[in-house]
């Protein structure tokens, strides 16, 4: 559940010339032919791509991507180890740098996370002026993409979208071992329907082809070497990309970062997150009590928790409009840990019911069963999301293994527990192969990294910043200290907006790694 609150909350079971890269950039660190065979795949499309280029135009009028962005495409394999074999195209999009041309540094590209989140609103950055990103997009071409399997780029897809958002669901919280069992059901079933719906992909949709993907698309681009700002999920494709064609990498930001360590991947990333979701949402519960005056939830946060216990209870008994049961609560009141952007409008809606308006909480937190193009995207990314976390990495197979951590987790961090592990059970009756994730590693020609992260993250915690510091030689930890947002390089905070700036424009970072103090807490 690593992705933008959007995509897990629509999950609902609870987002010039160019030198040919060396085909051993991604062999020298796997001793496997495939793996060979791979880079030798990746070399090759890259070469095509860097030959025949992006042939941008304005984009299509249904993908709300207005002028000056341009839209193009780039053609990979599905398969690296047969780059002559079936080939797929990725959508790409771009905002041309605003500077003058010698201001010009190249294209800095971009993954917003997920695994299943779309990259094509990146370049809006520069057309909406964010001041955010004003001096860097003089400097760089904003690039963002679809990665395979998400949006314009080969969808995939394992159920009807009108079924996947269909609601109430059961309460993803088990009072008896036949709850245990419906659920248990309920995620064979997904996973039968991804294998049925999206079978010749799904052994491809692995971070290491997106990775290699990613190169295609610099070749594309007409670019040597790549800039590129990774969050949440982003986080790890870029350690993976750095890894696999570290003399490919020109500057890169990782903001929010996914533990990389090969025994994380992905079983243990989903559990240390129940962990983490439960002290953000402790340390809202705090904020929400600190304004009581304003949200009349309860004065401490023993007093607010108590609210959202009988909030739960009150629609586990009789879905509210019919519609919000706990599964949809869970869904709806996780964006406030999961940003803090989300922190007043949740406690507002809650704060509403309380008051007596529920008809604010199903507008909020009940699927719109007529935006069908919504729930199209809402259903493509959570199929993304399980068909990468499945495929690369081997999941416990045991039930008896979920069931014995995640009852155990529950009784300390019961906020997100059990509605995570019903969301990643797929991966356990998986029906393709399912690979070992890559030792992230130092290569060659690899530049400092700039990591940036906050220690109260609940998506991506801090730890991970922390193991990718150590295993990229070189590279620059900015902490944002008691803080815990997800996705700090978009936030205002001069102390790390002013280093992105200066690493993007000079390449420079400080002699030292940064602790910087939180951004400012939200006002009700």
């Amino acid at each position: 559940m690593i992705g933008s609150a959007g995509a897990f909350a629509a999950a609902a079971l609870i987002a010039g010339a160019v030198a040919a890269p060396s085909a051993t950039a991604d062999a020298r660190h796997h001793g496997s032919s495939t793996q060979d065979r791979e880079a030798k795949g990746a070399a090759i499309a890259a070469a095509k791509a860097a030959k025949k280029g992006i042939d941008w135009k304005d984009c299509p009028a249904d993908w709300a991507l207005d002028k000056p962005i341009q839209c193009g495409w780039v053609t990979v394999p599905l398969d690296y180890a047969k780059p002559y074999g079936k080939q797929i195209k990725l959508a790409v999009d771009r905002a041309v740098s605003t500077g003058t041309k010698s201001e010009r540094q190249g294209s800095l590209v971009y993954n917003p996370g997920g695994p299943g989140g779309s990259g094509l609103r990146f370049p809006t950055r520069v057309t909406t002026k964010n001041p955010l990103w004003t001096k860097t997009s003089k400097a760089y071409d904003f690039v963002g993409f679809d990665p395979r399997g998400v949006g314009h780029s080969a969808p995939i897809s394992c159920i009807d979208p009108q079924e996947f958002v269909k609601a109430p669901k059961a309460d993803p919280v088990p009072d008896t071992e036949a709850d245990k069992l419906a659920q248990r059901k309920l995620a064979k079933e997904y996973a039968d329907g991804c294998a049925e719906r999206s079978g010749d992909m799904l052994p491809q949709m692995t971070t290491p082809n997106t990775a290699r993907d990613l190169d295609v698309i610099r070749a594309g681009l007409g670019e040597k070497k790549i800039n590129y700002l990774g969050v949440s999920y982003g986080t790890y494709l870029g350690a993976v990309y750095g890894t696999l064609f570290p003399g490919h990498v020109r500057r890169m930001i990782v903001d929010s970062v996914v533990n990389p360590a090969k025994d994380n991947i992905w079983y243990q990333a989903n559990l240390n997150q129940d962990i983490a979701f439960q002290g953000r949402w402790n340390d809202w519960q705090d904020w929400v009590a600190k304004n009581d005056a304003t949200f009349h939830l309860g004065t401490t946060r023993a007093a607010v928790q108590k609210q959202w216990e009988t909030l739960r209870a009150a629609a586990k008994k009789n879905p509210i409009g019919g519609v919000v049961g706990p599964a949809e609560l869970i869904a709806f009141f996780q964006s406030a840990p999961y940003y803090d952007s989300s922190w007043v409008p949740v406690a507002q809606v809650w704060s509403k019911y309380v008051g007596g308006d529920t008809q604010a909480l199903v507008d909020a937190a009940a699927p719109d069963m007529s935006d069908t193009a919504g729930n199209i995207a809402s259903e493509n990314s959570n199929a993304v999301y399980t068909a990468v976390e499945c495929a690369d990495a081997k999941w416990p197979t045991s039930w008896k293994k979920w069931d014995r951590d995640n009852t155990e987790l529950n009784k300390k961090y019961p906020f997100m527990t059990w509605a995570n592990a019903w969301m990643n059970l797929p991966c356990a009756t998986w029906p393709t192969k399912q690979q070992t994730p890559i030792e992230v590693k130092t290569g060659k020609g690899l530049p400092s990294v700039l990591i940036v992260q906050s220690t109260r993250d609940a998506a991506t915690p801090y730890e991970g910043a922390v193991e990718l510091h150590k295993r990229f030689k070189g590279s620059r930890l900015i902490t944002e200290k008691d803080a815990g947002s997800h996705g700090v390089t978009g936030l205002v905070n001069p102390c790390i907006n002013d280093r992105v700036d200066t690493y993007l424009l000079t390449g420079r970072t400080d002699r030292k790694d940064v602790t910087c103090t939180p951004h400012a807490t939200p006002k009700p």
